[in-house]
């Protein structure tokens, strides 16, 4: 397996199908002073997420909180076991909490693993929130469309903004709960957004800027062509 890396400044990588489990959804981590996660995998890797961690020289005692993008369970299978051990804050929106809280609608079974269901903090319920964690200024936006209450995470360091864009490439199935016509209005808010880094939710780092905007517009596409 690849071992856990910088991105750009405070931001890692720390798991993906290639880092922790092939279940598991790409985890990122934002050293802001504590430790904050985005997203848990799938359930599977949960120690060698906390491995990676301190292969980093970080300690998991300083971990903060995990700010979930959305409730399938590559992204959230963890998050109990985060929960239990660390006592770490969970982050979502609203409209994605019930599967969290109960299961129902995480797609565990297509995986063939138990979720164990746990109570989510602080529920999101704005177009964008801000979060302030050390230094650094976290802007949470919700773009429903992978599932109602995903959300994107951007942070600007020094002259590079990253983008935490989740699922950008869905897929964008309705029984799964998407909405592609509620997607293409999202994947445009992330375009405008003109980050210089991007952090997708299984396919990895896409940089500079111009790279960002033809991945993020490959897809896009792909929906205006399924919604028209």
């Amino acid at each position: 397996m690849s071992q856990p890396f910088r991105v750009w400044q405070d931001v890692y990588a720390i798991g993906g199908p290639d880092m922790s489990d092939p279940s598991d959804c790409c985890i990122y981590m934002i050293n802001t002073g504590d430790l904050v996660l985005i997203d848990s995998g799938a359930g599977e890797s949960f120690e060698r997420l906390i491995d990676n961690i301190s292969t980093l020289g970080f300690e998991p005692q300083r971990l903060k909180a995990i700010i979930v993008t959305h409730a399938h369970i590559d992204h959230i299978g963890s998050l109990s076991y985060f929960q239990q051990k660390y006592d770490v804050k969970l982050i979502a929106h609203e409209l994605d909490v019930p599967a969290i809280e109960t299961g129902e609608g995480t797609g565990a079974e297509f995986y063939g693993v138990q979720y164990q269901p746990c109570h989510v903090d602080m529920r999101l319920n704005k177009a964008e929130e801000s979060l302030t964690f050390g230094p650094y200024e976290l802007k949470l936006i919700h773009i429903p469309g992978h599932t109602p209450g995903s959300i994107a995470i951007y942070v600007d360091m020094d002259d590079k903004r990253v983008l935490f864009g989740q699922d950008i490439h869905g897929p964008y199935i309705s029984a799964w709960g998407a909405d592609p016509a509620q997607a293409r209005l999202s994947l445009q808010k992330l375009i405008d957004l003109k980050a210089d880094i991007l952090c997708e939710g299984h396919f990895g780092i896409y940089q500079p800027a111009s790279e960002v905007k033809r991945y993020i517009e490959e897809y896009l596409h792909q929906l205006q062509r399924m919604t028209s």
